[in-house]
């Protein structure tokens, strides 16, 4: 059995998706293993990461827009000392997750044909979100 780590650097433009599936594959390739298990980890906790159907841009779009209505920023939030975005990104970080396990199979990652990994920006403003990966496989 072994073990890689890595990250990768994801600059957003503000609330919305960033696919990012191309460059976890792009590592993995790098990492020789045929068979394993990737963790994939935000390290913020204003943006959360999700697997989702990257074929129609109205998915990533109807998604962003139903966590606009559902966690407004004009709620009723004590933690606002980082701007009215801040505590609703918190909140859309904790019900998404920041975390995802994806089993590698014949140096692969098993995504069905639809699936891309993407980081979930929950702020408006721009920011540089790093995401680390563990790969133990062999």
């Amino acid at each position: 059995m072994r073990q890689a780590t890595g990250e990768i650097e994801i600059r957003t433009r503000g609330k919305r998706l960033y696919e990012f599936t191309r460059e976890i594959e792009r590592w993995l390739d790098g990492q020789g293993m045929r068979t394993g298990l990737l963790t994939v980890f935000c390290r913020h906790t204003s943006a959360s990461l999700v697997i989702q159907e990257n074929a129609d841009p109205d998915v990533q779009a109807d998604l962003a827009a139903h966590f606009e209505r559902a966690i407004p920023e004009n709620g009723p939030y004590a933690h606002t000392i980082e701007g009215a975005d801040d505590m609703p990104a918190h909140i859309c970080s904790a019900l998404t997750g920041v975390n995802l396990s994806i089993p590698l199979i014949g140096g692969r990652l098993a995504l069905g044909e639809w699936q891309g990994i993407y980081l979930f920006e929950h702020r408006r403003s721009p920011h540089v979100r790093i995401v680390a990966l563990h790969l133990m496989g062999e």
